[in-house]
């Protein structure tokens, strides 16, 4: 196969063409399958569809984006790290403010990757089953192994008059934007035990939630809050919620305050409550086209509209997760093979996902 060309690009996009046939659900909808499910046997064929899942990687390929990492690694004054640090706000009210909710596509593949979001799964339900598959080692692809469940048991009403107080199902999306992982929930289950929250960083985002005609107070709640603030309050108790959801969002994160933001939102989760996460992979294509002049830190860096963002490791991750008490679901690497089929290039995508469960409390030990 020919090198690859790599092409801008600084968030996921949605994959919904790719020609499979789509199995059909118990109520006859048409299901988007997993990731992982499309495998590229013969290179000669790259250009027949748009996007090939568990794509390995060579040791050259591999080499190459070591090496060109290392080569635009020299990290800004820190005076000029500093200023982009304390002027994130206003870079990501700019963002919104330019592209209001034309950037992002709804996130419809989150119901057939977390199940916990989609509407069958809510309220206790058994088919609450999330994927089996567990990636240990960041260097062999998409390994799968059996039992792993990630069945939320809503625990009902918690005490105290906050919004949601009443139901039974509480979902918190950290960092929401314009409401492209919290409207696609709203709109496919009208369970009235079901209540969501989301919060974004950016004030303009959560305005331009709130002025969705979709958004509905008594079923959503959306305020801003800085995920990096340890100070920072948020409208629910702990141990409140079932699911929380974080997509694209810990890695715009400084990494010195990514432990105590994953460890203050671990105490909101329920005993059994879930943690999920999509974020971006080393190496992925986006990090491999910064240039000199936008690295902030090791595998940290700056667009050029101000924004941050970080590539993790699996294990990054789950040292994050452990610390913070939760338990491995899964952490998986999603090596993606993009293609434009008009132009004849090939992308290639490195995501990592994720689900840590909070463990049900121990019972004491009984003294003999």
């Amino acid at each position: 196969m020919a090198a690859p060309v790599i092409l801008g690009g600084i968030v996921e996009q949605n994959i919904t063409e790719t020609g499979q046939i789509l199995p059909k659900s118990a109520s006859g909808e048409l299901k988007r399958p997993q990731f992982g499910t499309r495998f590229l046997t013969d290179p000669r064929q790259v250009f027949q569809h748009n996007a090939w899942d568990n794509v390995e990687w060579t040791e050259e390929q591999e080499a190459a984006a070591k090496k060109k990492v290392q080569e635009n690694s020299q990290p800004l004054p820190q005076a000029k790290q500093e200023d982009f640090d304390c002027r994130a706000n206003e870079y990501w009210n700019e963002f919104y403010t330019i592209h209001e909710n034309r950037f992002f596509k709804d996130r419809h593949w989150l119901f057939t990757e977390f199940p916990e979001l989609a509407p069958q799964c809510l309220l206790n339900q058994d088919s609450c089953i999330g994927d089996h598959r567990v990636e240990d080692s960041e260097s062999h692809g998409l390994e799968q192994s059996q039992g792993q469940s990630t069945e939320v048991t809503p625990l009902g009403p918690v005490d105290g008059d906050f919004p949601g107080s009443s139901a039974m199902y509480r979902i918190l999306e950290v960092g929401c934007g314009v409401g492209n992982t919290v409207f696609p929930i709203l709109k496919t289950n009208n369970d009235p035990g079901l209540f969501v929250y989301c919060c974004d960083f950016s004030s303009t985002a959560v305005e331009l939630v709130k002025a969705n005609s979709e958004y509905d107070p008594g079923r959503c709640y959306a305020f801003v809050h800085d995920l990096g603030d340890e100070g920072a309050i948020y409208p629910v108790p702990d141990a409140s919620l079932d699911v929380i959801v974080l997509v694209f969002v810990l890695s715009a994160l400084h990494p010195d305050k990514m432990q105590a933001s994953i460890s203050r939102l671990a105490r909101l989760l329920k005993p059994g409550g879930v943690l999920l996460l999509r974020d971006y992979g080393r190496y992925d294509m986006a990090q491999l086209r910064f240039k000199k002049g936008r690295c902030l830190s090791d595998n940290f860096y700056v667009r050029g509209d101000g924004t941050q963002v970080y590539f993790f490791t699996q294990d990054e991750l789950h040292d994050y997760f452990s610390e913070a008490g939760l338990k491995k679901v899964q952490n998986m690497v999603d090596r993606r093979l993009q293609v434009n089929r008009g132009k004849q290039l090939t992308m290639y995508r490195v995501w990592i996902q994720c689900k840590y469960r909070k463990p049900h409390t121990q019972p004491p030990e009984t003294q003999e």
